[in-house]
Parts: structure tokens; sequence; C-alpha cells
């Protein structure tokens, strides 16, 4: 690993750093260290931030959202999970990008453009909240449970004993939050187990059980064909836009839960984020010191080849693991719960995560049945944890960055500004459970997603094109790409703020 020095070529004396005119303090100059170069299982050690979003992503959109898109419109709207998976990965390597070059994550990035650091970080920790302040995935696994114990669906009557599993399940992934000594390794364990689980699990009841036919209609409307009518129908009539406007925000990870990719980076140690520590556990871990300002290095021969050794892992880590996996984890529960589920049927409702379990039982018998409701409780925790750490860890390094204040008041230790955060977002959560129903929750915020993707992709394209050395910028075609996603979601917005307007 190179070493951080306080000067390098390239920046002239006394000049004001582009970075440091929102107020922040400017980078300091480093050597890019030199990237791992992994074969076969190594992989597996290397990549990570990828894994964490993937598991994010298979909870949210894919096991709850998607199926009630799927199992109400048909296969032909899988388009739109195809496209939101396509464009969040274009969108997670920009991100990576930034931090690799940097060692920032990109919340901070963002605090670095016009008008002001304070505007741009009560803006993101407002719209992450708004998002993921909703312990949605806890009350939507404590549905499964409740199937899982009594084997049958949650009525309105079983709402209070739903509420306190849900405040259970909640509970649980704090107490994992607490314990490991970097908090980035334990989400990366837990969640390779959960993949390897959910999907291994998935793929051999869907080889048992769907029918070629239904393999074929997936496959079609990947690109939007409806095998049933004999064309292509990307907008069913009568569809709920609101709803469709969920699945696009929560296909892959979901707005915020994408940004958040560039923290868990930092604290993988990719690129420039060796210099800049990680967040350590409470028990088990020790008092690390975690950098509020970034790196920059000369970008000469040396540099650019190690800059291409660390794009690979990027890759890899985004095209290998994310895309493939996401596009995985929606098809997947999609073909069983369309096979066991009548078409038409709306399965939003104190149940919806027990709803394929319930199907499933009617035919194949109880053990399927629990097995299933299982899985679902398992992804639905997983996915909450992984939630409720990305939106503590984003206001963590928020207010690490933004505060000079704070960082002397906790003595240089920001686990006491990790947890003191996590505390306010469990108080508030155990209130926020008895609100609304679980789905109404997650769709709102599946919508608030989408509105994020459409500042963020924008966000980003300015500051990985103003920031960052000419020779790190993304290419031509990656800039368009992000442009199209910000008219693919602000779209969706569009359609699904018309519905409510006139619902």
């Amino acid at each position: 690993m190179g070493r951080a020095v306080a000067g390098v070529v390239g920046r002239p004396s006394g000049a004001v750093a582009p970075e440091s005119r929102s107020g922040l303090d400017p980078w300091v100059g480093a050597e890019l260290p030199l990237p791992p170069t992994p074969k076969g299982l190594a992989w597996l050690g290397v990549v990570g931030p990828g894994v964490i979003v993937l598991g994010l992503s298979i909870g949210s959109g894919e096991f709850l959202l998607g199926p009630a898109v799927f199992v109400r419109h048909g296969l032909s709207l899988l388009w739109v999970t195809a496209a939101a998976v396509l464009l969040q990965t274009i969108f997670n390597t920009e991100l990576m990008r930034y931090t690799l070059a940097t060692g920032e994550p990109v919340f901070t990035g963002f605090m670095r453009t016009p008008p002001s650091a304070s505007l741009w970080a009560w803006f993101y920790a407002a719209l992450y909240f708004v998002q993921a302040g909703w312990p949605a995935w806890a009350a939507n696994a404590a549905g499964a449970i409740f199937f899982l114990v009594t084997r049958r669906i949650a009525g309105p009557a079983d709402a209070t004993l739903v509420y306190w599993i849900g405040v259970g399940t909640f509970l649980a992934c704090v107490g994992v939050l607490l314990v490991g000594r970097r908090i980035v390794r334990t989400l990366e364990l837990l969640n390779w187990a959960l993949i390897a689980c959910i999907l291994g699990g998935f793929l051999v009841l869907a080889l048992v059980f769907v029918p070629i036919e239904t393999w074929l209609a997936a496959a079609a409307g990947v690109v939007g064909f409806d095998t049933a009518r004999g064309g292509f129908d990307l907008l069913p009539a009568g569809a709920d836009f609101v709803l469709l406007a969920a699945l696009a925000g929560y296909s892959g990870a979901g707005g915020c839960s994408n940004i958040v990719l560039s923290n868990w980076a930092r604290d993988k140690g990719y690129g420039m984020g060796q210099y800049a520590g990680y967040i350590p556990a409470a028990v088990g871990g020790r008092k690390v010191h975690l950098a509020h300002s970034g790196f920059f290095f000369a970008p000469d021969a040396e540099a650019m080849r190690r800059w291409r050794g660390w794009w690979r892992i990027v890759r890899a880590d985004q095209w290998g693991v994310f895309f493939a996996g996401a596009l995985l984890g929606m098809v997947l529960p999609a073909l069983l719960y369309v096979t066991f589920l009548p078409h038409g049927s709306d399965i939003r409702g104190l149940g919806i995560s027990a709803a394929l379990a319930d199907g499933v039982g009617a035919t194949a018998g109880p053990l399927l049945a629990g097995t299933i409701a299982f899985l679902g409780a398992w992804i639905l925790f997983k996915t909450q944890l992984d939630s409720l750490e990305g939106m503590v860890r984003a206001i963590t390094d928020i207010l690490w960055t933004g505060s000079r204040r704070l960082r002397g008041w906790v003595g240089g230790d920001v686990r006491r500004v990790y947890y003191a955060v996590l505390g306010a977002v469990v108080l508030w959560g155990v209130f926020a459970l008895r609100l609304a129903q679980p789905i109404i929750l997650l769709q709102l915020g599946a919508n608030v997603a989408s509105a994020v993707f459409v500042v963020a992709s924008l966000h980003l394209l300015y500051l990985n094109t103003r920031l960052l050395p000419r020779e790190l910028r993304p290419p031509g075609w990656r800039r368009a790409a992000l442009a199209v996603m910000a008219l693919f979601y602000g779209g969706f917005v569009t359609l699904s703020l018309r519905a409510l307007a006139r619902s």
C-alpha cells in the first residue's frame, strides 16, 4: 500500500482546491494503492460491496413488490426490472469510480458541490430517512414468521401480534450490528449466506414446479413481450402506476440504498479507501481513525495501471455479483408466484410475505410451505438489517464529514456517532411500525427511491465530470446512461404522481 503525503505535483501552491469550495477540507495527496490480483476462490474475499447491495435488493423489490406486480399484471413487466437493474449497475460502478479515486463516500462528494455542503447534507439525509426510515422489511418479515408459527396468513385481527413480532425482528437487527470487528465484513458474510441459500433454494423450486411455458413467458417478459397476448405490452391497461413506480425503485437496491454502496466500498478498502479507515463495531471492534476528508493521486502511467486493476475488481463486484444476482433474484420468485397464485390477485396486505408459502402449501404440502415461509422471513430480516445499517452509516458519514465540532466532542471515535444515530433510528422505527400496513410503508419508500435516482444520477454525472481528473472521468456512453437513468425514473415518478392525484 502507498503512503499519504501532504503534497503531490499538480496542485498549484496557494490555490483553492476545487473540491473544497463548498467548505469541506481539501483532499490529501497520496499514491493509489496496488489492487488485489485474485484467482479462483480468492475472488470471494475481494468482492464485497456488491454482495451487500444484492442481499438488500432481494428482499424489497424481488420478494415483495415484484411478485405483487407480476401476479396482478403478468410477467411482461419484467422489462422494468431488467432496465432498472442495468441502469443501476452502471450507476453503481460510477459511485465506485468516485470512491476509488478519492477514498470518500459519494454522499461526501455530493457535499463538495455547489451551493454548499450543509444544503446537500440535509437534503440527502432527509431523503434517506423518508425512503428507509420505515422498518417495512421487519414488519413484512413478521407476517412470514406469523405464518411459520400458525400456518395461516395474518389478518386484521392479528395486527397487534404482527406488530410485536416486527418490533422483535427490528431489534434483532440492532443486535447483529453491535458485534464483530468491522461491520462491513459482518454484512458481507451474512449476505453470502443469504444469496447462496435464497437463490439456490428458489432455483431448485423453480426447476421442480414451474412449467416450461412460464419460463418462456419470463424470458419474453424481460423485453416486454406478453406471450399470452402475442405482442409487446410495456404498460398494461389498468396498471397500478404507484405500484409500478415502486417496482422500478426497488428493482435492484433502490435510491439511497445504492448510494451507500460507496460507503461500504470505502470501508472495504477499495482504491484510495485504504487510507480512510472504517466504522468498527461496538463489541469486538476497536477505535479506528476514520478520515473525514479524502485523497487524490497524480494519474501518471503507473497510477493508471493500478487504476485499471481496481476497475477490474469493480466490474466483477457489480456485473458479476450485483447485476447477475439481482436479475435472478427477481425472475426466480416471479416464476414461483405466478405458478402458485391466481393471475390478477392483489396479494398486498399483512400476509404478503406469506402469500407464496400459503399457495405452495395448498399444492405441495405443509413442509414445503414452512420452508418457503422461513426463507421469506430470512430474506426480509437480512434486508431490514442492510437497510438499517446503510441509513445509519450514511447519516454518520455525513455528520462526520460536515462537523469538526462533533468529531471533537466524541474524541475522534466514530462509533459514538454511529451508535447514537442507530439509537435514534430504532426509537423512531418502533413507533413507525404502527403507522400503516407494512406493504404501504414499502411502497412509500420505493417511490421515494425512484425520485432519488432522478436527482442522484444527474448529481453523480456532475460530480464525476467536474471534480475528478480528466483521466479518471467516465466515457461518453456512461454519461449518456446516467442521463437516461434520470429520464427512466422521472417517467415512473410522473406516472405515480398522476395516479395519486386522480385517486
